[in-house]
């Protein structure tokens, strides 16, 4: 059981939770993830990474966006309630080393993931740029804690109606014509996403890690659920990754993979969640 500490929700369809979990809060390393299951015998297993942890009060951070009925449920928990099961730190580490001029790329939730990374960049003593980018204002999250690592920090919306009107790739495609370049790139977030920071740094010849969010269940291996092509050989993204080299991943085929479910889910998820905000209202 892992008590729900605090939290927080940080947009529309955005919360921040800090969960009771000392021994994962001793272990992780940046770019590490968890598992978790609301319903014990029967729900869904999601793996959400570990936005931040503290060791001295054993809890760790998650923050996730509500797409579906778990992650709804998910939502509607408070401090207090208790999670059943929770399992990690997971996933390969991320290489932390000091590689000069480095760029952050982090769109959407994919900044939660990205924050410990470019913390642990910065503290292996890097340059970092920071970009992040959202549809819009509402949807910018971790400003404030971006900001306290970055050297250079850029925002970027779609609609415009906050820092620059442009995609990410924009300031990327900038900061890989400077003289000299950056050293290392690292992007987090919606497939497409990460799919156009790889072909943005591609033709510059910078290195670009990702952090890939696939379909996942045993968090092992064993399943296969979230297997990639990663330069013509499959990889597992809960034991190999979840960062791998953004110039080798097949993105076509692995949002194909994502997609592959989404009428069910979707049907699933409208069907119930009537349901579960009635039964909530219920309890209160």
């Amino acid at each position: 059981m892992s008590k729900i500490l605090y939290k927080e929700q940080l947009s529309e369809n955005v919360y921040l939770m800090r969960l009771e979990a000392p021994l994962i809060a001793e272990e992780r390393k940046a770019g590490q993830f968890i598992i978790l299951q609301i319903d014990e015998d029967f729900g869904e297993r999601i793996p959400l990474t570990i936005a931040d942890a503290n060791a001295e009060e054993g809890s760790i951070t998650i923050i996730f966006q509500v797409v579906g009925l778990t992650t709804e449920e998910l939502s509607l928990m408070n401090v207090g309630d208790a999670i059943p099961v929770l399992v990690g730190p997971l996933g390969t580490p991320t290489h932390i080393k000091n590689y000069g001029n480095v760029v952050c790329v982090g769109g959407g939730i994919g900044v939660a993931p990205l924050h410990p990374i470019a913390e642990a960049l910065k503290a292996a003593g890097n340059n970092v740029t920071i970009i992040i980018g959202a549809r819009n204002k509402e949807l910018i999250i971790l400003e404030d804690e971006m900001k306290k690592i970055a050297d250079e920090f850029i925002i970027c919306t779609d609609d415009g109606s906050y820092g620059r009107k442009a995609l990410v790739t924009e300031p990327l495609k900038e900061l890989c014509e400077r003289d000299p370049k950056p050293d290392m790139v690292i992007a987090i977030g919606p497939p497409i996403m990460m799919k156009f920071c790889s072909e943005t740094t591609r033709p510059y010849k910078v290195f670009t890690q990702v952090s890939l969010n696939t379909i996942m269940v045993d968090g092992t291996g064993m399943c296969g659920g979230c297997r990639v092509n990663v330069g013509g050989e499959v990889k597992f993204v809960c034991v190999d990754g979840p960062e791998f080299d953004g110039h080798l991943v097949d993105f076509d085929n692995m949002m194909q993979r994502l997609n592959a479910f989404k009428d069910i889910e979707e049907e699933k998820h409208h069907c119930h969640i009537d349901k579960l905000v009635e039964l909530k209202e219920k309890e209160l």
